[in-house]
């Protein structure tokens, strides 16, 4: 019992310095620059070693755009103490705004990148991803109990919510923004005053 719990423990650890590597990696260098033969040798392994914990690039990338999912979910989290829903939805778009415009790369892989999807083919769900459309399901459906927004399907709600977050952050993040010709921070600014908009339209 003891070899084999050793043995686990070994692949575990094995399995964490490669995604250490190609996380790094990856915040630097990009995801096309992140390659199983660069992994190996940043971590002084040969290339064939890396396939015995990972099948491709796909699964490696999945475990790191899991992660992710595992850092914002921490942020949204912290919000668990405001009573109120509507504040506190208001607190998760800002929170989600803020995540995707201090970590680019990480947005990118998790929502925009297909990448990492491919490995959703082969998982009944997407698991990363649905903690966080948790959450806000949950919090909505405490504003539509509570009177708080305007009466109307929750699932859609909950769309239009994500939606309109994430077209924000995926337009600053792909650099569309620059259509603005505004200072960077001026611009951050005119995102976090577009949501408050946004929820002020559905507020009753």
């Amino acid at each position: 019992m003891a070899i084999k719990e050793r043995k686990e423990r070994e692949k575990q650890e094995m399995r964490n310095l490669i995604i250490e590597s190609a996380t790094r990696m990856f915040l630097k260098q990009g995801y096309d620059k992140t390659s199983i033969r660069n992994i190996a040798e940043d971590i002084e392994y040969s290339p064939a070693t890396i396939y015995l914990y990972f099948k491709d690039k796909d699964e490696i990338f999945y475990v790191i755009h899991e992660n992710a999912f595992d850092i914002l979910d921490k942020h949204l989290r912290q919000h668990d103490v405001i009573a109120d829903p509507f504040e506190r939805l208001a607190a998760l778009g800002k929170t989600y705004i803020e995540f995707g415009l201090s970590n680019p790369d990480y947005y990118d892989l998790m929502f925009i990148m297909r990448a990492p999807m491919e490995q959703i083919k082969n998982e009944e769900k997407w698991k990363a991803g649905e903690c966080a459309f948790g959450y806000l399901i949950t919090t909505l459906a405490a504003c539509l109990e509570q009177g708080k927004i305007r009466q109307a399907d929750l699932h859609v709600t909950a769309i239009q919510v994500w939606s309109y977050v994430h077209g924000l952050v995926s337009l600053y993040v792909r650099e569309r923004m620059c259509i603005l010709m505004l200072p960077d921070d001026a611009t951050r600014q005119m995102l976090y005053h577009s949501f408050d908009l946004f929820l002020a339209n559905i507020k009753t």
